[in-house]
């Protein structure tokens, strides 16, 4: 291995650079700080267009001079990150290294180098390597539940934001998991098969920011989809991948609880059980004010934040509940990870042979 801040004279291995893209004006950032960093430039860009209706119109973005004659736009199918990064390391071609990025990032100022120890320190069982993650907040307020949430990519384990992975892995376990609509879990679910197939992912050091992207009042809402993924993550992975994957477990089960008496109470009002539907209700409206403290209390506590929250808080579980439940039953058929699943192991690279010589 190569420490950190020592010269070497081993070069840097060829990578390719994949960024699936809704057409965000932040891509056009994102590719300036790629073609503005220092060290070694990527040997192909592939940006994956995977608006849903384009219409012929050309993907919204200005790429640099440095970098238009190695990038290529592909058009992916709208199924999601997972679908479009697929689309994007196969078209990158033969190089031994895909480095994901998100349309939203800016790479840091030295990230060419800084890549390159990254990948000078692997061995042959390394399929990624990881990056370090700085999502920016304000300085002169309290952050808002969302820049609260976006704040949490910065600890996420496996992060797709900026992900190295080695091609000979992603072939091995035949990539992300299409099934994964969202950018939410289908990081894990590949780094988890990476390891059961007998690699390892490894920290790097380089650097990417990850800024807060405006988001409209129900985004907390739409982000409860995720559950059902949660649910495929179960049944792929078992119940303990999330100790596995250093992944918050969340609310899910006080979403449950407060949808389950929200339920009773109006079934019970209507069947004129008064008694039983006035005590289900305290536990919702308890349940429900929890919860919207919980999140109003570390925020600004503007007007607008607290409306936010009162309206969201009271929408979340069983918006929560109705995807958990959705997973249940468009997944119930998805087997475990298992034997059934070839996946090729990392291969040692070959010693020179060594022929002796009669004298």
């Amino acid at each position: 291995m190569t420490p950190y801040g020592e010269e070497t004279d081993t070069p840097a291995p060829a990578y390719a650079v994949v960024i699936p893209t809704l057409g965000r004006r932040s891509l056009s950032a994102c590719l300036r700080a790629l073609a503005g960093a220092a060290g070694p430039q990527p040997a192909q860009v592939v940006l994956v267009d995977d608006r849903r209706e384009p219409g012929g119109v050309p993907l919204p973005v200005d790429i640099p001079e440095a970098l238009r004659p190695v990038t290529t736009v592909v058009t992916g199918r709208a199924r999601g990150p997972a679908a479009a990064r697929n689309r994007g390391w196969r078209e990158a071609g033969p190089v031994p290294w895909v480095v994901f990025l998100d349309d939203d990032v800016v790479p840091g100022p030295t990230w060419g180098d800084d890549l390159a120890r990254d990948l000078a320190a692997t061995t042959y069982r390394t399929a990624a390597v990881t990056a370090r993650i700085t999502v920016p907040l304000p300085l002169d307020r309290r952050p808002t539940d969302w820049e609260r949430n976006t704040a949490g990519l910065a600890t996420a384990r496996w992060i797709t934001a900026d992900m190295a992975y080695r091609r000979e892995a992603l072939e091995a376990v035949g990539g992300f998991d299409e099934r994964f609509r969202r950018a939410f879990r289908e990081d894990a679910d590949l780094a988890l098969r990476v390891l059961a197939a007998g690699w390892t992912v490894s920290a790097g050091r380089r650097s990417t920011v990850h800024p807060v992207r405006r988001a409209d009042r129900m985004v907390s809402v739409r982000l409860q989809r995720g559950n059902a993924d949660d649910v495929l993550m179960n049944r792929r992975h078992g119940r303990d991948w999330w100790s596995r994957a250093d992944a918050p477990r969340g609310r899910l089960p006080r979403h449950l609880v407060v949808t389950a008496a929200a339920l009773t109470a109006l079934s019970s009002a209507v069947a004129g059980r008064r008694a039983v539907a006035a005590a289900c209700a305290a536990v919702w409206v308890a349940g429900t004010a929890e919860f919207a403290w919980a999140r109003i209390a570390p925020g600004p506590r503007t007007r607008d934040e607290v409306a936010t929250m009162a309206l969201t808080s009271a929408l979340i579980p069983p918006a929560a509940t109705w995807h958990w439940l959705r997973g249940h039953a468009k997944y119930y058929r998805a087997l475990p990870l298992g034997p059934h699943e070839a996946a090729a192991p990392p291969r040692a690279p070959r010693e020179p042979v060594q022929v002796r010589v009669r004298p």
